[in-house]
Order: structure tokens, then C-alpha cells, then sequence
């Protein structure tokens, strides 16, 4: 055989995902016996959270029962009612079709597919969460991002996403609560985005995987209860609010009105078939989860609060760091105000303390701002000793840099 070099596609060079990329030089570093202390993934379960007992039993009573094999490609009758009630319960009306899929990430990768050609393009929040842009470079668009307001709760800078929009853009997305921000979109920041999608032809993606996990007595507005007309797909799952994110089963509803929508949720059924189907027995977990016993939640929102708030102190306590504080999901976005590389600056604390955070770049963030993102899930007594840690290492950081 001839020496020679096989080529990747030219579409996986810019798919890059920070949130796991970090995790090869933490592994390395592990390796030296170093303590680790991982604020970096969104995996409840490594921590001190557990599903809804009913939850995980109705799924096993459909293994035993041996339903194990292909479901129908939008989902089973049984999750799709429990989603449309669901949506019915946000007040999103108009719902034109509703499809079960491989955790929200793979309803998103399908409803992009079915929508977006070679050389068009999405508008991507700013921070936001790295999964877009990666399906961004598969499917060759070209990047079009649009920046979180820092000064304003991080709510979406309408002025920014007006400055944004050409006679390429195809949708605009959402993330509701926001990752890795944690803000939550006021009603008024809601009906301008709409206002604007309506004018210029656009999809509205609306990622609300973590719509129930809002703190301080928040309440949170899907986009789509907004208005019934506009077209639009909201994406949710069991991952976040009923803590299964390895079941990989999520969903999106699409609402609007059906005679723009038509052709395009066809394209989205065909992909669908295409994959045949998302996992089958957990799909029998959706309807207790969402139609059953919902008081984890309190427990949850109770410790979460509670970290939060470590969070925040801690982190507006050392200087030269600042940290809006998150009103929903589990991540805190803090800006370091006197470095000039959060790469750098991740990778060393990694290095020196064992304290594994994403840097904020991996998220995208304003041209000249620097950020990392904390996941508070872990318990107290963790969160204490790694904020300890970031604050020593921060000071040691800014002498020697």
C-alpha cells in the first residue's frame, strides 16, 4: 500500500466543542495525582442529583415489557400527547407537529439540516452554547453571531441582531434560559425578536431545555406563546429539569402558521424517517415526567439557589472578576477584567489547581472580554474549595502574566 494521508472533510475543521475539548488536558493533568475538581460539564448526575423514581421506573417497566425495539419516527402517541400538553401547559398554540428525538441536541441538528443551505447562514447567540456553531461548520454556513448585552442581564442585543440580519439569514436562535449565562429573556427583549423575525422571513429556534429550572421566583416565557402565527420550533427534553441527560431524549414543537410551514416540516419528517427513530423505551418516561409528580423540582431549585449564590459572592470577591448573576439553568459566565487570554487563563488553572472551567471564548463573548464558565451542580463543600482555589491562582495569575 502507497504511503498517503486520508483528508478529513474540509467541513469538521472549525467543529470544535470547549466543554469537552478541556477535558484532554484535564485527564492529563489527573495523571500527575492532582485533585480534580470539575465545574466544567452539565451532567447533574456526577453530582448529588437523582431523576424522579417514577421516571426511571416506567422506563424500566417498557425494557421488561420489550419495548425495545424501532418506536415510530416522530415518537410514540404516548410522548407526543404528553409533549402537546406540555406546550399547551407554555402557551404555545398553532402547534403544527411535534417530533421525539435523540436528546434536544439531535432536534436541532435536524431542523437546521432541513432549513439552511450552502452558504446561508443563522443567527447564534453570543455566548451561547458551542453544539450550534459545530452543526454551523458541518453544514457550511457561514458564522453570523449576535452578542448577549453583559450590562443588560445578558438579554440579547436587539440592535446588534437588527445589524446582524442579510438577505442570507434563515432563523434566528435562541437559548432560554441561556448557557452558559444563565439569564433568562424578559418578554419585552421576546416580542422584538419577533417583531424582527417576522419581517424578515425567519425561523425562530427556541432552545428552552432548561425552562423549569429558574431561580429567585423567575417565571420564564417561551417565544412562542408570544405569538401564534410566526414560525417557530421549540426544543426541550428530559436532560435538565428531570436530570437523565445520558436517556438522549429531547423533542421539538413546531407552531406557526401552517401554509408557510408546510414544506418545511415535511423536510424536517423526512429527515426524521431517515434516522428511523430516537431511543424507544425511554420515550415512555416522557409522559410521567412531564404529567407526573414535579416536587424534585423544589428540592432542586432550593440547592441550586443556594450555589448560585456561592457563586456570585465568591466570584465578586476577587479582584478583577465580575459575575452577572444567573436567574436560571446551573452555569455562571464571570469576567476576568485583567487578563488578556481566557484560554491561557483556564488551562493554567487547570494546570496549578486541579479546577477544570471552560474558557469563555469556547462560548464566544464580545471582541476584547474574557470569561469562563462555571457549572455550580457540585455540592457546597466542592464549590467552596475550587472558588478558594480560583481566588489564589487568580492573584498568582495577574503578578506573573
Amino acid at each position: 500500500m502507497k504511503n498517503f494521508v486520508i483528508r478529513p472533510a474540509v467541513r469538521t475543521e472549525n467543529v470544535t466543542y470547549a466543554v469537552r475539548d478541556i477535558v484532554v488536558l484535564a485527564n492529563e493533568v489527573a495523571k500527575s495525582g492532582k485533585e480534580m475538581l470539575y465545574l466544567n460539564i452539565g451532567d447533574p448526575n456526577l453530582f448529588d442529583w437523582e431523576p424522579p423514581k417514577h421516571l426511571v421506573e416506567e422506563t424500566y417497566k417498557a425494557m421488561l415489557k420489550n419495548l425495545n425495539g424501532y418506536a415510530p419516527s416522530s415518537g410514540i402517541k404516548e410522548a407526543v400527547n404528553a409533549i402537546e400538553m406540555e406546550a399547551d401547559k407554555k402557551g404555545i398554540k398553532n402547534v403544527q407537529d411535534i417530533f421525539v428525538t435523540t436528546g434536544a441536541s439531535e432536534a436541532i441538528d435536524i431542523c437546521l439540516t432541513a432549513l439552511v443551505n450552502d452558504g446561508e447562514n443563522v443567527l447564534t447567540p453570543t455566548p451561547g452554547y458551542p453544539l450550534y456553531t459545530a452543526i454551523q461548520s458541518k453544514l457550511m454556513m457561514y458564522e453570523n453571531p449576535y452578542y448577549l448585552d453583559e450590562s443588560n442581564g445578558w438579554q440579547p442585543n436587539i440592535d446588534d441582531i437588527k445589524s446582524k440580519i442579510n438577505d442570507k439569514t434563515r432563523a434566528i436562535i435562541l437559548i432560554n434560559p441561556n448557557n452558559p449565562t444563565g439569564s433568562n429573556f424578559s418578554p419585552e427583549t421576546l416580542k422584538q425578536i419577533i417583531d424582527l423575525a417576522l419581517e424578515h422571513n425567519l425561523v425562530i429556534f427556541a432552545d428552552e431545555i432548561y425552562d423549569k429550572l429558574l431561580m429567585d421566583g423567575k417565571k420564564h416565557t417561551s417565544i412562542a406563546s408570544l405569538n401564534s402565527e410566526a414560525p417557530m420550533v421549540t426544543f426541550g427534553g428530559l436532560s435538565k429539569n428531570y436530570m437523565v441527560p445520558g436517556f438522549r431524549i429531547g423533542w421539538g414543537i413546531v407552531s406557526g402558521n401552517r401554509t408557510i410551514l408546510k414544506d418545511y416540516i415535511e423536510a424536517i419528517n423526512k429527515l426524521l424517517r431517515a434516522r428511523l427513530s430516537a431511543n424507544h423505551p425511554e420515550q415512555y418516561g416522557i409522559a410521567p415526567s412531564l404529567l407526573g409528580d414535579q416536587s424534585h423540582l423544589e428540592v432542586a431549585m432550593k440547592k441550586l439557589t443556594k450555589r448560585r449564590d456561592m457563586t456570585v459572592e465568591a466570584m465578586n470577591s476577587i479582584p478583577g472578576i465580575s459575575c452577572v448573576a444567573p436567574e436560571g439553568a446551573f452555569y455562571a459566565f464571570p469576567r476576568i477584567h485583567n487578563i488578556t487570554d481566557d484560554a491561557h487563563w483556564t488551562q493554567e488553572l487547570i494546570k496549578e489547581t486541579g479546577v477544570v472551567v471552560v474558557h469563555g471564548s469556547g462560548f464566544g463573548q464580545v471582541p476584547g472580554t474574557n470569561h469562563f464558565r462555571i457549572v455550580f451542580l457540585p455540592p457546597e463543600n466542592i464549590l467552596e474549595k475550587a472558588y478558594k482555589a480560583i481566588a489564589l491562582f487568580h492573584e498568582k495569575y495577574v503578578e506573573k502574566f
